[in-house]
């Protein structure tokens, strides 16, 4: 079989690992103490909502087996 031998079908594409870019992001805006306090309230709104549901919520999902079994007045008198 007949094979062309071509390095790269586009000039683009070989030349992207040597490109880099002139221009430069801009700097990151660093939070104040105060967005950082919120954050951190959040978080602790989420977390401490999420421990109550499974406080309040695991008490509903237990299973009850009763220790002995209880019969009413009217059927222990017949």
């Amino acid at each position: 079989m007949f094979r062309r031998r071509e390095a790269v079908p586009f000039a683009f594409v070989a030349e992207a690992d040597a490109f880099r870019s002139n221009v430069t992001p801009p700097p990151r805006i660093r939070p104040s103490r105060s967005q950082l306090a919120g954050g951190v309230l959040v978080g602790l709104t989420v977390v401490g909502g999420l421990v109550g549901s499974l406080l309040f919520g695991l008490p509903a999902l237990e299973t009850r087996t009763p220790a002995h079994s209880q019969q009413s007045e009217a059927s222990q008198g017949r």
